[in-house]
């Protein structure tokens, strides 16, 4: 069963997406499951850290980007926002400069004022890179 309002598909994310740090970094997003939201990152000059390596902050971004569009998906969006509370990240190995880097958030708990989502970052090897877990307030329109 889909966790999603409505039935939103790829193309309904593009707009929510544009002109953010989303977008300034080459965030794609890329899957949508019946309870879960893709998006890939490409690993190249724009997100590395001065040793070469992915910034451990475009990878939260990365997590918090997927996590925040998969909660504002589950929400009628004219009626409510989804804003992201905390996020933690472990890196468990480094994004190499080509790697392509796959997050996947999935919600752990979606209540009416809060949801706690999984997100796991992999490389196109599929070995882990990042696991983060993020808490997004639901919050109304004013009125």
């Amino acid at each position: 069963m889909s966790i999603w309002f409505g039935q939103p598909t790829l193309e309904d994310i593009t707009p929510l997406n544009e002109g953010t740090v989303g977008e300034v970094l080459g965030i794609e997003f890329s899957r949508i499951g019946d309870d879960y939201l893709e998006a890939t990152l490409t690993v190249d000059d724009r997100v590395l850290q001065p040793t070469g390596i992915l910034h451990g902050g475009v990878s939260v971004v990365l997590a918090e980007s997927v996590c925040s569009i998969g909660a504002s998906l589950t929400v009628d969006l004219t009626k409510q926002y989804a804003v992201g509370q905390e996020i933690n990240a472990n890196h468990i190995r480094p994004g190499l400069p080509g790697d392509v880097i796959t997050a996947r958030a999935t919600p752990v708990s979606r209540g009416r004022r809060t949801q706690v989502w999984d997100i796991r970052l992999h490389n196109q090897d599929d070995k882990l890179v990042c696991i983060s877990r993020c808490t997004m307030a639901i919050l109304d329109h004013a009125q």
